[in-house]
């Protein structure tokens, strides 16, 4: 065997015996981390074959060329391999049912891999698995992948195994990436289904205000707690989509405090949930979720409707003052204490200028335009005296038209006649109002917290990693990576483990977004695995010479930043070998 010699990204040619016959491959090395490690490797042929090339002949050309998903799958892999998520959930599940080809924790893995990468289907699964190399490298052939066998799995977990299994899951996340639980931000959404009507397999399907608008149909309610480092979820919840998050707040907060104290045991970190800083927004708050907080302990910050404050608006700014300028970028905040929700907290009024100005573009470019356009188009018809609709219905569209608070505060309107033929409707917008709203409202929030010790920043800090839970929202409404849709189940329990695989696959998701931000790439998920996906495999198939046609295993070239992809997630452990 040829002996190698490491430089930084230098190629050389390695051979490799297997039995009788020597492989040679092209290496190329670099050092990682002060180590020599191989980055790459292709494929040459033997010693005859690269004799018989020299001299013009080898292989000559292929019969047939395929082109495999490799480097998204393999990198998704890697991860699920290395939180041992098929080992926890069988280790909970149990033995797997009789005639199952695959443990249960396999399929649900592979049901999270391809929720992350290729959404679809359970009955399309196996026909996307042919086309990656994953077949390869997991060592699970294509016909375990029958969706029959998936539902099997599905149905071999219950849903206090499922708690469970997150659980452990959870633990396993920080133990092995060492982020931070100690600060978490809470959040809920709904998702629509097609689930028919008459359906009564899935109560947890219902009508309800949807987030989406699709107001036709059955919806699914999800709450999740993600952590302020990476946005991680460390927790989740499913419900019914009819329910108002704020009424499953209570539910999220035991289920959080006992998760945090189960993870933080786990991972050998100190169980203080006195520690624990739950962030959330207004649509949470009531008088008695505020004292379900009290009652566990746990610290919050959170918010409410700057309307609601008028005490607070009202204040000149010279009231507030600048609050870390190289962080925040002119906001300005003033600090003070209130009664809000029968008690007194503290309260502290903040004003961003990035945010004043997008509000008034989105009141005047948006808003305002769209109840404008409906305006003059009522008074367009009015005016043609053809309508038959009395006073009172034309004052109750006025009105609806105008229904959004701002828009009432600034619209002026008048409607002259008393006869149907004879209405007429003029309307403006008050400049002085305009003006006074703005001044009022535009750019405030008013943040709460029971935190005295933390500094304004850090209050400010803690409240915006609220957005964390947000972009997990839209993330898994993303249709094309680490998406809730499609999905394709009917029953209650189905959906229910739907939805743990699709939290598996966000958790993955961001887990591999924060080791790439860490090693210096900042890329969103779906930049991260578009990079990742652009890594393939192909494959080479040779004319038969009397025996198997001969196939050769190529990875595609790699830019810059494949290849530090490459290297962060070892990709070289699954690379082709021909």
């Amino acid at each position: 065997m040829l002996d190698l010699v490491y430089y930084p990204y230098m190629a050389s040619i390695a051979g490799k015996k297997r039995g009788t016959a020597t492989y040679y491959y092209l290496v190329e090395s670099a050092r990682v981390d002060g180590k020599p490690r191989i980055v790459s490797q292709e494929y040459l042929g033997t010693a005859d074959e690269l004799a018989a090339a020299m001299r013009g002949g080898g292989l000559g050309l292929p019969d047939r060329v395929r082109h495999k998903q490799f480097g998204d799958v393999a990198a998704v892999w890697g991860m699920l391999e290395e939180l041992g998520v098929a080992g926890i959930i069988d280790e909970v599940a149990g033995p797997r049912p009789a005639g199952q080809p695959l443990s249960t924790g396999t399929y649900l893995a592979v049901a999270a891999l391809n929720r992350l990468v290729a959404p679809c289907s359970k009955a399309a699964l196996a026909d996307w698995w042919k086309t990656t190399a994953a077949h390869r490298f997991t060592k699970i052939p294509v016909a375990a992948l029958d969706h029959r066998r998936f539902w099997d799995a599905m149905r071999a977990v219950t849903e206090q195994q499922m708690e469970e299994i997150s659980a452990k899951i959870a633990a396993r996340i920080v133990a092995v990436s060492g982020i931070g639980c100690s600060s978490v931000a809470l959040d809920m959404t709904n998702f629509a289904t097609f689930i028919a009507t008459a359906n009564e397999k899935a109560p947890i399907a219902q009508r309800g205000k949807a987030r989406q608008k699709r107001t036709d149909l059955r919806l699914a309610g999800l709450g999740l707690v993600v952590t302020r480092d990476g946005g991680i979820p460390l927790t989740w919840h499913a419900y019914p989509g009819n329910k108002p998050g704020v009424t499953q707040f209570p539910d999220m907060i035991t289920q959080l405090r006992t998760r945090h104290a189960t993870v933080c045991a786990a991972a050998g970190l100190p169980a203080q949930t006195a520690d624990l800083t739950v962030v959330f927004d207004a649509g949470q708050n009531s008088d008695a979720n505020f004292a379900r907080l009290a009652g566990t302990g746990l610290h919050y910050a959170g918010t409410v409707p700057a309307s609601d404050c008028p005490d607070l608006t009202a204040l000149p700014a010279s009231a507030r003052a600048v609050i870390d300028q190289e962080r925040f970028a002119g906001l300005t905040a003033f600090d003070t204490r209130r009664v809000v929700y029968g008690a007194q907290r503290r309260a502290i009024l903040t004003h961003s200028p990035e945010l004043h100005q997008s509000q008034a573009r989105g009141f005047t470019g948006t808003t305002l335009a769209k109840a404008g356009k409906k305006l003059d188009e009522l008074a367009a018809t009015l005016a043609r005296g053809k309508t038959r609709r009395g006073r009172d219905k034309v004052e109750a569209e006025i009105t609806a038209i105008i229904r959004k608070p701002w828009v009432r505060r600034v619209v002026t309107w008048q409607l002259d006649g008393e006869k149907p033929a004879d209405l007429r409707l003029t309307w403006g917008i008050s400049a002085g109002a305009r003006a006074a709203l703005e001044e009022e409202l535009f750019g405030k929030h008013v943040l709460i917290t029971d935190h005295d010790d933390w500094p304004v920043a850090e209050v400010i800090a803690g409240y915006r990693s609220q957005s964390e839970a947000e972009f997990s929202f839209r993330q898994l409404k993303d249709p094309r990576v680490v998406s809730f849709s499609p999905m394709h189940h009917w029953t209650e329990h189905n959906i229910r483990v739907h939805v743990f695989t699709c939290v598996l696959a966000l958790q993955i998701a961001h887990l591999m977004r924060r080791q790439a931000e860490r090693a210096g790439l900042h890329l969103s998920v779906r930049e991260l695995l578009g990079q990742l996906a652009g890594i393939g495999e192909t494959v080479l198939i040779y004319p038969s010479t009397g025996g198997r046609p001969k196939a050769r295993r190529l990875t595609t070239e790699l830019s810059d930043d494949q290849r530090k992809l490459y290297q962060i997630f070892g990709l070289d452990r699954w690379a082709p070998r021909s």
